[in-house]
């Protein structure tokens, strides 16, 4: 039998070994997790449509984006922990079922206070299904090599409706009207409840939840998403921006201090005090940071400066969007034989370089090019990223991981796009200079601490 004889039998056994509720959960979690990021996404470009149909001023609309951000940010430590204790399918199938039926209330919102209103129902929702998806997939793969396939799989999704977003919320508004992006939620949400109910009984922590930490939780990560907004929109100097930027640091405060006293806390200190578990939760900030801040940044460029229309800005970004998804995938074939440090440092590295020459090109063609290193070595990153954060934790508490690691990366995005924001409005050129910088350094800091990190060990005590 020849080496590829071997190979393609290898891959065919590994594939009958992987049990039916295992796919299914895993086809489950991804539908969901594309649910989510595509949301989050596809809205942006169909604003000025939402305001025209349903006479929303400039206000209102920030709303319909930052009424899904908000709660989002806020509540995915807590949906984690939730879902470690209640059980990963069943919180992942209540989350999706209001997720869907918020969906079809924003399709038929009558006015801009219900849909509103609706997206708050969204983002909730997604804040419970994010942990809890991943959660299911780290629990029905438990052996390392499957599980590591299946965590690239889960991230190809997110990448994949980070890049349709853009190009399909134009499309779709273009030729059907606004509300259809949230209509195909409805079906597509369904389909996914059907998948999810065949999935094995999920695992159920036993142990009180932590209350006054949840509080704490919930109110620190509110008021920082909200102060941010805030500051992006009226300086971050405003009495509004400190005064909740100022409630975020005392709940922040009140948190260490209640997680530090009792017996059996949300977030085990300890956990955060681990190198690698530190490094990763720095790295997914950064990783957030630096993708959400170039969108957002360059498509302003293509607009403004290079005056393209909404549909040709989306289309500019597949060398990035694209390649994320692509990379993503050819992530696990190199961790299943070099392990996911190799990847995971090669990518924050392709990255950075991909940073460093968005900073020194201009032009359409030029950041066309620079855009390419910039997503290759962030799709390479993450899969990787991912499984390490995922598997310094025991399996009972994955959606704890999977928690915190989604607020670090949306803290990051919400962070970038306000502060990219208010830099960019003083000057577009030096603003677009200074948010590129910011995201070098935060990605070379995140570089050099993983290269710096040996392997580490579970952490332990928890």
């Amino acid at each position: 039998m020849t080496d590829a004889e071997v190979t393609t039998t290898a891959r065919s056994a590994r594939h009958r070994d992987t049990p039916i509720p295992a796919r299914l959960t895993l086809a489950a979690a991804l539908l969901g997790f594309f649910m989510i990021c595509l949301d989050a996404t596809a809205v942006n470009v169909a604003l000025p449509a939402i305001g025209h149909s349903l006479h929303g001023a400039t206000d209102g609309l920030q709303w319909v984006v930052d009424g899904y951000t908000v709660p989002f940010a806020a509540l995915l430590i807590s949906a984690g922990s939730v879902s470690d204790r209640a059980g990963a399918r069943r919180v992942f199938s209540w989350g999706l079922a209001l997720f869907t039926a918020a969906s079809a209330g924003c399709g038929f919102a009558p006015a801009l206070w219900v849909l509103i209103g609706s997206r708050l129902v969204q983002g909730c929702a997604a804040a419970v299904t994010l942990p809890a998806s991943l959660s299911l997939v780290r629990q029905a793969f438990g052996e390392p090599a499957a599980r590591a396939r299946a965590v690239a799989v889960w991230n190809t999704g997110g990448a994949a409706a980070i890049a349709a977003g853009p190009v399909l919320g134009g499309v779709l508004t273009s030729l059907a009207g606004w509300r259809v992006i949230f209509f195909i939620n409805v079906p597509v949400g369904a389909l996914t409840l059907v998948l999810a109910a065949r999935a094995p009984r999920s695992f159920r922590l036993s142990a009180p939840l932590d209350l006054p930490g949840q509080a704490a939780a919930i109110a620190t990560l509110a008021a920082l998403a909200y102060g941010v907004i805030s500051g992006g929109a009226n300086g971050f100097t405003s009495p509004l921006a400190l005064a909740t930027l100022g409630v975020a640091a005392l709940a922040a405060t009140a948190f260490i201090v209640v997680e530090s006293r009792v017996r059996q806390p949300m977030v085990p200190l300890m956990l955060l005090r681990s190198p690698g578990v530190a490094a990763y939760l720095l790295t997914g900030f950064s990783i957030n940071v630096a993708f959400y801040g170039i969108a957002f940044v360059l498509s302003l460029y293509f607009q403004r400066v290079l005056g393209e229309p909404p549909i040709v800005a989306g289309l500019l970004f597949l060398p990035m969007t694209g390649l994320l998804t692509v990379a993503s995938l050819a992530s696990a074939r190199v961790a299943a034989r070099w392990g996911h440090h190799r990847p995971l440092r090669l990518g924050l590295i392709t990255s950075t370089l991909g940073m460093i020459l968005l900073i020194f090109l201009r032009g359409r063609i030029s950041l066309e090019f620079a855009l390419i290193p910039a997503g290759a070595g962030l799709g390479f990153a993450l899969p990787s990223l991912t499984f390490l954060l995922l598997d310094a934790l025991p399996a009972g508490q994955a959606g704890l991981a999977g928690g915190l690691f989604n607020a670090a990366r949306q803290t990051g995005g919400a962070l970038a796009v306000a502060l990219f924001g208010a830099l960019i409005s003083a000057s577009f050129a030096a603003g677009m200079r200074q948010a590129l910088l910011i995201s070098l350094a935060l990605l070379a800091v995140s570089t050099a601490t993983v290269l710096a990190l040996s392997r580490p060990s579970r952490p332990r005590n928890l």
